[in-house]
């Protein structure tokens, strides 16, 4: 069977590679000067706090295709679909900014933060991040989370994690299966996402959350994604103990997704 992972690490290990070196040639650039600490990026509403509601927490995504499915909503205008996702009552905006596989753009992320920073909502970039210049990019871009997947990292998470906190952003640590949380855990995450879709086949098992979730510790946050089709699916990950769920394919094929995250909440 393909490894469906491996062929998206390697086009990120070029995308790194390219970045560096825009950056050694254009030293004034803002995640350069982030880089060697010569700048704070601007503060951004928490992610971590966001996620801390009274009642289950709707992280809303903006995803545009897969390399599994194609293309899933051609979304032609970002702002609007956040807009919308807002009005729903999401807690948190996720944005796919990878270009080659999902069909994203770092520049949805950076516009989508300009025109809905006055509304206080935290955005996490969505990419697999393998290096501290995409986590500085996101920071410069608005971002107030990045993903840290430790199928794809692994014992190199906790540098990353690190290194998103020293720059005062939070970090969803991804994780698909017990070994990978024991990594998570001893890397000292505090938002921990369950990821339901298994990253080198992109087979989804909306059990294997529930199989995983006993054993995160309280004190931290838990998030269900993949898979979440439904409603009503979200609420059982809510009353499983998950604070919150990362739903993007629902969202952007529904026809009404303000009702579709309040229906998250309220059968």
């Amino acid at each position: 069977m393909t490894n469906r992972l491996e062929p998206i690490l390697l086009q990120k290990k070029r995308e790194v590679a390219i970045l560096r070196q825009h950056l050694d040639n254009n030293t004034g650039h803002p995640v350069a000067r982030l880089l060697r600490g010569e700048l704070q990026p601007e503060q951004s509403p928490s992610f971590k706090r966001a996620l801390k509601s009274s009642s289950l927490a709707v992280i809303a995504e903006i995803k545009r295709k897969s390399p599994s499915k194609g293309v899933i909503a051609p979304i032609a205008d970002p702002v609007q679909l956040a807009q919308n996702y807002i009005s729903g009552g999401a807690n948190a905006l996720s944005i796919l900014t990878d270009q080659t596989f999902f069909g994203g753009h770092i520049d949805d992320l950076t516009h989508v933060a300009n025109r809905v920073r006055d509304q206080l909502i935290p955005i996490i970039r969505k990419d697999f991040m393998i290096d501290t210049v995409q986590i500085a990019e996101a920071a410069v871009s608005g971002a107030s989370a990045v993903l840290l997947i430790v199928s794809a990292l692994g014992k190199k998470t906790k540098d990353l994690l690190e290194f998103a906190r020293s720059i005062k952003i939070d970090a969803l640590v991804e994780i698909h299966d017990s070994d990978e949380l024991e990594i998570a855990l001893d890397c000292g995450a505090d938002i921990i996402g369950i990821n339901n879709r298994d990253l080198n086949t992109f087979i989804v098992d909306t059990e294997r959350a529930m199989q995983l979730v006993s054993a995160i510790p309280d004190s931290v946050i838990k998030v269900a994604e993949s898979g979440i089709t439904v409603p009503a699916l979200a609420r059982q990950y809510y009353q499983a103990g998950f604070d919150a769920v990362l739903i993007g394919e629902a969202l952007v094929k529904s026809d009404n997704p303000e009702h579709f995250i309040q229906a998250c909440r309220h059968g």
